[in-house]
Parts: structure tokens; C-alpha cells; sequence
């Protein structure tokens, strides 16, 4: 009798799983196949965290809780047919929810459609992970929030849900998705957020610089908008690491085939390596699929213009000025920009024709370019170049000190106080490298301060050339020729002891730098230590100094 009751409850027990399997919707059913293992992985290879997930979209976007990827460097997923997918980038997060949507490197997944209504259910089916048949049950919500307005959060009891359920699809009867399981990576209660919240992610050019995907180590994807994607691409160029550099590139030209910046970025690369040749063929890319012809013949002519004038690779023989000059020409040809005439100018000038190119950047003057000072300084370095006369070459240098103010028109006020200082005119020079030093807030470069250092000297103006070598070494200690000149200058005004501790702060960067030796025997010598300073000056003769023969019989008297 007691055996006929346990078979008759068993045949029940049989029954009842059969019915709930026929009561499930086909749909329902079906949903299985979108579900997901999640795993992913610390920077040592060792195992972070684990959990489901499920697909979203037709090109392998999937969701799943945030928190296992928080200080992972990478991530796999093994889908209902037990194939392996990388996870590629990153599409949003959200850290409140702990929910995240990311997309793998193959665009596969069998997406799971996201909830058609507003309104909350009362019953759903927990859709399990299983290679040949996904576990389905019912769940009932303990209880339902609105957030968002329209979403929904739902809460469950704690004993109808296992860790193992983490992550796995919560859907209706059409089989829609509503959410994930989840609970807090340190426990409590399990919950559902509506799945609908990743509609409201949204990626920019600043993304990768939030904190939430700053903390893992898998890229955020690039912005469906060009100029945002354009940003993204800039800032990853500023990052170290070089092999989602190169990932956010091939993105970039998959994702926008037109445009010349992918193509262009990646030449670049190629150039910063010394490879002109694979440059070369991103180049040839980019002419074929931009949508601006001209843009690309620019961009590849002023690579080449560039590469070839400062011999980034001098094995190349392809790119020469001759062609990069053509391909100025082409873009001339099909959109006529002073752009494209400027550069042709540029060109023609290194090439050596020094008359052509100074008719066409004075041409060049009446256009847009005119209203900065860069054709006016070209075309007064092609007058240099044919000996003109000095006031023509003056003039030409105001038009380009004064076409513009402010910090835009500091380089040409250099520019032309180094002319003046180069023929002597060493008062004006002075001026102008005053007016520079002014426009840069004090804050010019070490061999500026130099340059000016050595007019002041010319001038006598022997307490603000100390000054200035004083700048230049603060700026670069480690350069032997500044504190020569600091203490040959020092020496010269009678400041002997300061020329001697001068040349030993010198000569502890480098005790192969004979001036320091020459300027320190002097002084000391002149400071009445003639003893020590025969024997610096033995120094500089060993390092080969002819000068210190005859300063060694000079005071050895």
C-alpha cells in the first residue's frame, strides 16, 4: 500500500513538471537560446568573477551585471551552443543598478527582444543556462517599483531565487526580456531593473574618462556620432596603451568607411614606426573610400611633404616632393582651397624656387590665410632666401608680427628678432625678444632665454644676461654650455668666486666639458690660487683643450 502511494505521488510529481513545461510558451522556450555563462578575467589571467547573461542584439550585444566586470581586465561568454566569444568593448553602465551592456569581437547572439509594455507583471519565467535544454521556471515578484518613470524594479522572495539564477533572463509570456536576476555582489535581497535602462545609455568622446569604465579593463565602444567618435579616438591616442589604440582605429574605419580620419590616423601611426610603405597604403585607402577626395590628397600630400622633409624614412623612395606636390595639386583641382595652394607653396619653397613660391604665398596674403602671419613670414623667408633687401624683408616680418595679436603673434616677433640679431641689429632684436618674453608670461623655453642671454651680452646688458642663463639652466640643469657661459660671464664682470662655484655645479653634471675647466683654472688663478687652478687647467689640457697649454705657461710665470 505505502508503495503504490509513492509511485501514484512520483506519477504526479511527472505530471505536474510535464504540465509546466507544455504551459510554457514557445517563446518562452525559445529564450533559452539567448542565455549566456559569463566569465571574466583579472590582468594575471586568474578568474575575477562568473555569472550569466543574455543577448540583446543581432550584433552580439548582450547584458549582465556590472559588478563581476569591476576590476576585470577582460571578459568571455559561452552562448546556448557552447561557442567562446571575447567581449569587446563596453555600450553603458550602470553602476546603481549593477547593470551593464557590452558587445563581443563576433557579431553573433540569438537577442532576446527588450519589454514592449510599461506595465509590471504579477508572474515571469526565470530562463536558465543549459547547452541542450535551458531550465524554465516561474517566479513570482514579491514586489514591484517604478523608477525612471517607466521602469520597473522588481523584488523577489530570497528562497525562490539561487545564486546559481544570477544573471539569467527574467521574460514575460511573449518571451520579451524584462530584466536579469540579480543581488548585491555582498548579498541581500534579489531584484530585478527593468532591462529597458540600457536604452538610456549613451557613449560620447569622454566616455573612456568616466569612473565606471575607467575601472575595467575592457574599452568602452566608440560613439555613434562621428565627431564624439572623432573625440574618443583623439584621447586614446593620448593613452599607453597601444593595442586598443590600434582596436579603436580598425573601429573607427568600420564604422565610419567616409571619413578620412580613420585612415588618416592610422598612416600616422605607421609614419611615427618609420613603415612609409604600410603608411603609404593607408593613404591609398583613404583616397579610395573618403567621401572627400580632396581631404584625402590633402591629408596624404602633407604626410608625404612632411616625411620626406624630415627623412622618416630615408629607405622609402616612393614618397619624394615631387609627387606630394601632385597630390596638392589634385586636391586643388577638385575643391580649390588656399589650403591646397599653401601647401603646394611650401613645397615648391623646399624644392628650391624660391621666386614661384614667393609669388604664390603673397598671392596667398589676399585670401583667409592673410589673416594670420604664417604666408607673410614664409614669403620673407623665400626674400632672405634671394638676398633681397633687408627692409623688404623687415616689411614682410611686421606684416607678419602685426597682421595678428596676442600669443598668436609671439612666434612672428621671434621670428623677426632673430633676424635682427643675425644682422646686427641687436637693439631691436632686444626689443622684440622683450615683447616675446612678455607674450609668453616669462614662460618661453630654455635655449629662447639663451638666445636672448647672448643678445643682452652683446648689448653690455651684462645683469640681464645673468638673469637670463639663470632661466635657461632652471629650465635645463643639465646642459654644460649654459653654466660655461654663465661663469665666462660672471669672470668677465669680476664676479670670480661665483664663476668658480658655477663651473663646479657644472662639473658635476659632466666632467667631460673642457670650457668648465678653462673658465674655472682662470678664476682661480686670477683669484690668487694659482696652485689649484694650474691643476684644473692640466684637466682641460688631458681632455685635449689646446687653449690650456697656453693658459698653463701664462701663469706658471
Amino acid at each position: 500500500m505505502k508503495k503504490n502511494i509513492i509511485c501514484t505521488l512520483l506519477i504526479a510529481i511527472q505530471v505536474f513538471q510535464a504540465t509546466t513545461i507544455l504551459a510554457q510558451p514557445k517563446v518562452v522556450k525559445k529564450a533559452g537560446q539567448s542565455v549566456f555563462t559569463l566569465t571574466t578575467f583579472k590582468a594575471d589571467g586568474s578568474i575575477h568573477g562568473s555569472s550569466y547573461g543574455v543577448f540583446v542584439g543581432k550584433n552580439g550585444e548582450g547584458i549582465a551585471m556590472w559588478h563581476p566586470f569591476n576590476g576585470a581586465e577582460r571578459a568571455v561568454i559561452v552562448d546556448a551552443k557552447g561557442n567562446t566569444h571575447e567581449v569587446d568593448v563596453m555600450l553603458g553602465i550602470s553602476e546603481l543598478y549593477d547593470i551593464c551592456q557590452f558587445r563581443t569581437k563576433d557579431k553573433t547572439g540569438m537577442p532576446l527582444p527588450l519589454a514592449s509594455s510599461d506595465a509590471a507583471v504579477s508572474s515571469a519565467y526565470l530562463v536558465g543556462y543549459n547547452i541542450k535544454n535551458a531550465p524554465i521556471r516561474k517566479i513570482n515578484p514579491k514586489s514591484t517599483e517604478k523608477f525612471m518613470t517607466t521602469n520597473n524594479y522588481y523584488l523577489f522572495n530570497d528562497i525562490d531565487v539561487s545564486d546559481s539564477d544570477l544573471g539569467t533572463p527574467l521574460v514575460n509570456d511573449q518571451g520579451e526580456l524584462l530584466g536579469i536576476m540579480q543581488r548585491n555582489k555582498n548579498g541581500g535581497q534579489a531584484y530585478s531593473a527593468d532591462a529597458r535602462l540600457i536604452k538610456t545609455f549613451n557613449l560620447n568622446g569622454l566616455s573612456m574618462n568616466e569612473g565606471s569604465m575607467r575601472a575595467t579593463g575592457i574599452r568602452p565602444a566608440l560613439p555613434d556620432d562621428e565627431q564624439q567618435a572623432m573625440l574618443m579616438l583623439m584621447l586614446a591616442g593620448q593613452q599607453t596603451d597601444s593595442t586598443k589604440y590600434e582596436a579603436y582605429i580598425d573601429d573607427f574605419i568600420q564604422q565610419f568607411p567616409g571619413s578620412t580620419e580613420g585612415y588618416k590616423t592610422r598612416a600616422m601611426q605607421y609614419i611615427q614606426r618609420q613603415n612609409i610603405a604600410m603608411a603609404d597604403e593607408a593613404f591609398e585607402q583613404e583616397v579610395k573610400n573618403a567621401t572627400q577626395k580632396d581631404v584625402a590628397y590633402y591629408d596624404y600630400a602633407q604626410a608625404m611633404y612632411r616625411a620626406v622633409a624630415y627623412k622618416a624614412d630615408s629607405t622609402y623612395d616612393k614618397w619624394n616632393y615631387q609627387k606630394a606636390l601632385e597630390l596638392a595639386q589634385k586636391a586643388e583641382k577638385i575643391n580649390p582651397q588656399p589650403i591646397y595652394k599653401h601647401l603646394q607653396a611650401q613645397i615648391i619653397f623646399v624644392q628650391g624656387d624660391y621666386q614661384k613660391a614667393l609669388k604664390m604665398f603673397t598671392e596667398l596674403q589676399a585670401t583667409d590665410l592673410g589673416k594670420n602671419g604664417e604666408v607673410y613670414y614664409e614669403a620673407a623667408q623665400c626674400k632672405m632666401m634671394l638676398k633681397a633687401p633687408q627692409e623688404e624683408i623687415v616689411a614682410l616680418l611686421d606684416s607678419a608680427a602685426n597682421v595678428q595679436q596676442g600669443v598668436a603673434a609671439a612666434p612672428y616677433i621671434l621670428a623677426r628678432g632673430q633676424y635682427h640679431d643675425n644682422v646686427g641689429e641687436y637693439r631691436k632684436a632686444f626689443v622684440d625678444y622683450l615683447a616675446y618674453d612678455t607674450l609668453m608670461n616669462n614662460r618661453a623655453t630654455h635655449d629662447f632665454y639663451y638666445t636672448k642671454f647672448k643678445c643682452e651680452r652683446k648689448l653690455r646688458q651684462y645683469s640681464l644676461a645673468l638673469n637670463d642663463i639663470a632661466h635657461a639652466i632652471v629650465l635645463n640643469r643639465l646642459e654644460p654650455t649654459y653654466y660655461a657661459e654663465m661663469a665666462s660671464l660672471q669672470l668677465q664682470v669680476n664676479k670670480v668666486e661665483d664663476a668658480i662655484a658655477t663651473c663646479n655645479i657644472g662639473l658635476q653634471i659632466t666632467q667631460e666639458y673642457s670650457d668648465l675647466y678653462i673658465i674655472k683654472g682662470i678664476a682661480q688663478c686670477e683669484n690668487k690660487d694659482k696652485t689649484n687652478g694650474l691643476v684644473t687647467l692640466q684637466k682641460a689640457r688631458e681632455l685635449g683643450d689646446a687653449r690650456a697649454q697656453q693658459l698653463i705657461d701664462k701663469y706658471s710665470k
